[in-house]
């Protein structure tokens, strides 16, 4: 059983940062791609970014290129997401999401194409 946890969720002023992390249990981490989502109060879950297995290939959500850095470190088992300038509309519960083999640029802005999923760690920005 995969289990993907997240953390470093918070409340914070517009334009500051914060970091998300999402730790994944299991040794075939490396074999996965990755990806962040998020969910809004009365919104559908919207993707946010995705990485390759090996980090060649990274995919952003126009409304947060420049600003969201997604990152991996295959030896912890860990997905990151550096979020800065951060906007009022970010405010959501931000979930990592999993998949064994290749990122596939057309799919991964659809949660169907994962099959794992954390908790969720709420984001809040405020004006």
């Amino acid at each position: 059983q995969v289990q993907l946890v997240e953390s470093g969720g918070g409340l914070v002023q517009s334009g500051g940062s914060l970091r998300l992390s999402c730790v994944v249990s299991g040794r075939t981490f490396s074999s996965y791609s990755m990806a962040w989502f998020r969910q809004a109060p009365g919104k559908e879950r919207e993707f946010v970014a995705a990485i390759s297995w090996s980090q060649d290939m990274t995919y952003y959500t126009d409304s947060v290129k420049g600003r969201f850095t997604v990152s991996r470190d295959n030896a912890k088992n860990t997905l990151y997401l550096q979020m800065n300038n951060l906007k009022p509309e970010d405010t959501a519960v931000y979930y990592c999401a999993g998949r064994r083999g290749r990122l596939v640029q057309s799919g991964c802005t659809n949660p169907a194409h994962f099959t794992f999923w954390g908790q969720g760690t709420q984001v809040t920005v405020s004006s």
